[in-house]
């Protein structure tokens, strides 16, 4: 799964639980809300990776 479908999913996982927060579901807001961070944190580490290998990567072509 490319890693801006992640974002999106927890952009619009955000977006949910912002709107039944207002409108005062507390039960969907906080499934949403854990949602969010769930994916948000599983973007996070896939771009570190992503970035550690392409570090790596193109340190090796300098060699």
């Amino acid at each position: 799964m490319p890693a801006g479908n992640l974002l999106y999913w927890a952009l619009a996982a955000l977006l949910i639980a912002i709107i039944a927060a207002i409108f005062g579901f507390g039960g969907i807001a906080g499934t949403a809300t854990g949602i969010a961070q769930t994916l948000f944190y599983i973007f996070l580490i896939i771009f570190v990776i992503v970035l550690v290998l392409n570090f790596l990567g193109s340190r090796r072509t300098r060699l």
